[in-house]
């Protein structure tokens, strides 16, 4: 069989549609400016690598400390949720003792 075409062609059809994007000249202004933004940050870097190496271990903590806060969250909700599974019992309890109180007959 011969090999799949597909990857290629979505390869070629990217480079097409970045080609005909670079027609616009705002699209081109902006392309450049990012691309030298992004020269400089890695030059910056490469020569302050102990400073990238401070800025991913934050970047890591920081994510760390988002999953914890997300997976206590889940908890809490997952609790509440039970809590919700056990209030029609309770409710149709208090319903049953305020029909029996109404319906039973008083002493006078």
């Amino acid at each position: 069989m011969g090999q799949s075409k597909l990857l290629a062609s979505i390869v070629a059809g990217a480079a097409v549609g970045a080609a005909l994007s670079m027609l616009d000249r705002a699209t081109r202004e902006k392309t450049i400016a990012s691309t030298k933004k992004m020269k400089e940050a890695i030059s910056y870097y490469a020569a302050n690598r102990e400073e990238l190496q401070v800025l991913v271990e934050e970047k890591v903590l920081a994510a760390k400390v988002l999953c914890e806060s997300v997976s206590d969250n889940v908890n809490t909700i997952a609790e509440k949720v039970d809590e919700f599974k056990d209030l029609p019992s309770t409710i149709q309890g208090m319903i049953e003792d305020t029909k029996t109180a109404f319906t039973l007959p008083h002493k006078e």
